[in-house]
């Protein structure tokens, strides 16, 4: 039976192993193949869920910090959120610090808070159910401890933007911020 076999590979003019050989070949180029097609149909379609050039400027925003005064606050807006600016007193700032930090529901030292005693920057939306607290008006309620008050469901916060009464579970975020110069700054 095996000279069978060898006599025809010999009428073909083909070898039993060539021919195998070329078959993967044609496998896997056919395989490579479609891949190459199918990665370059699929490439527009990824492509295009990526940020537009408009969204990817807002992620982004510069404000400048000298009109502030001391004791003062301010609200500008990033991401469609609002972020809390206050350039506090150096009162406010000892009293932020003199918190004993297992008294707080949510403990972060102050100073892990913000880049400089300062100023703070916080995202303006209660970390109960997302309302806006009142604190950055002169006119508004600051709550039992000088900083912000949610009236919705009775939350206060400190001046350090901590959680310190009412059903909110979590300080206000800090979100990511740079001093590009003493009086400005780039959030995000």
């Amino acid at each position: 039976m095996a000279e069978t076999s060898h006599a025809s590979a010999h009428q073909t003019g083909h070898a039993p192993h060539a021919e195998g050989t070329r078959r993967d070949f044609l496998y896997l180029m056919t395989g490579a193949m479609g891949a190459v097609g199918t990665a370059a149909v699929a490439w527009p379609f990824i492509h295009q869920m990526n940020p537009s050039k408009d969204v990817l400027a807002l992620s982004t925003t510069e404000v400048d910090l000298s009109p502030i005064q001391q004791g003062q606050a301010i609200t500008v807006m990033w991401r469609g959120k609002p972020v809390f600016i206050r350039r506090r007193t150096e009162p406010e700032v000892q009293q932020a610090n003199a918190v004993n930090l297992g008294d707080l529901p949510d403990p972060q030292a102050d100073s892990a808070r913000a880049q400089r005693p300062e100023w703070l920057v916080v995202v303006g939306v209660c970390t109960h159910l997302g309302c806006v607290p009142l604190g950055t008006k002169a006119t508004d309620p600051k709550g039992e401890f000088g900083g912000w008050f949610c009236p919705c469901h009775g939350s206060h916060y400190d001046s350090s933007g901590r959680i310190r009464k009412g059903p909110a579970p979590k300080n206000l975020e800090v979100p990511t911020y740079t001093f590009l110069t003493d009086t400005r700054i780039r959030i995000g």
